[in-house]
């Protein structure tokens, strides 16, 4: 039977596939606008699951807070390139699933993907692979943070789209609140103070530390002191109120935040693709990849 433009055109915006592939599901389905329908949705969620296992570390980090700074919301959501990033749909998609975990507090990534990315709507998870059939990349959601202050304030601070970052904060102002934040984004500590370092990572670096000081020779007495030194300094580093704060290296955040009278409850930090490994090509792989159609 005959598929007009308007019937081409209704199913394109019901389900965001493409022209001729909308064509060819009318034709396939009689005309029948539902069953053209739902064969795509079949058909976008095979292509997800086909998907599924290619690397997704470019993306968007997207921060959000609400009007009052009581809560925020930090959040990933990866694509393969920085082109399907920018794209409009995949930063629509990032912000309402942000406005979402806002909004209902879920308390973790699988609550989180199946719950409606809009109210009445599809859940996350299947608007997920919707847009992954659309878009034809993997695309992932792949961690969040929700922070709620039940004394002070929550500041954020965004690095384009690449770092996040969420502070709580008791005392100061929403100046110092935005300067420890930016510090944050810049020099990545892993806790607050001593009190949040984990205890393997200090028994790992106490243990490296030992072995490098007795390879020197010195008494033992000697030796105890340079590992107690070197554990001081690496505590300094990977702690935020131990770290030179970056606006101004001659003093630490520890005593910056002393100076105001503030006290940094806790933060998240997220880095875009951290931690994802990233699978390397050279040129002339690639087109012969592409050649094979893989």
């Amino acid at each position: 039977m005959a598929i007009s433009a308007a019937q081409v055109k209704e199913l394109r915006q019901r389900t965001g596939c493409g022209m001729m592939e909308c064509k060819k599901a009318l034709v396939d389905a009689d005309g029948d606008m539902d069953t053209a329908a739902e064969e795509l949705r079949k058909s976008g969620l095979a292509k997800a699951d086909k998907k599924a296992g290619r690397v997704a570390a470019e993306g968007t980090i997207v921060v959000e807070v609400s009007g009052e700074g009581k809560s925020a919301v930090v959040l990933e959501v990866n694509s393969e390139t920085d082109f399907v990033a920018n794209k409009q749909e995949f930063q629509d998609f990032a912000r309402a699933v942000a406005a979402r975990i806002m909004s209902d507090s879920p308390a973790d990534l699988e609550t989180l993907m199946g719950l409606p990315l809009e109210d009445g709507g599809a859940s996350i998870e299947e608007a997920r692979r919707g847009l992954i059939a659309t878009i034809g990349e993997n695309i992932t959601v792949r961690r969040f943070s929700r922070r709620q202050a039940d004394a002070g304030s929550i500041a954020s601070y965004l690095h384009g789209s690449r770092i996040g970052v969420l502070v709580e904060l008791k005392g100061g102002d929403a100046e110092l609140a935005r300067d420890v934040a930016m510090h944050i984004a810049a020099s990545k500590p892993v806790c607050v103070d001593e009190s949040g370092v984990p205890q393997e990572m200090l028994d790992k670096e106490r243990e490296i530390f030992s072995a490098q000081a007795q390879a020197s020779g010195k008494p033992a007495e000697i030796v105890e002191k340079m590992v107690s030194g070197r554990i001081r300094k690496f505590l300094g580093e990977i702690t935020l109120v131990g770290q030179p704060f970056v606006k101004d290296p001659d003093q630490t955040v520890g005593q910056l935040l002393k100076a105001a009278g503030a006290t940094v409850v806790g933060f998240d930090r997220l880095e875009l693709g951290e931690g994802v490994e990233k699978k390397t090509e050279n040129f002339a792989e690639e087109v012969m990849a592409q050649a094979r159609g893989n």
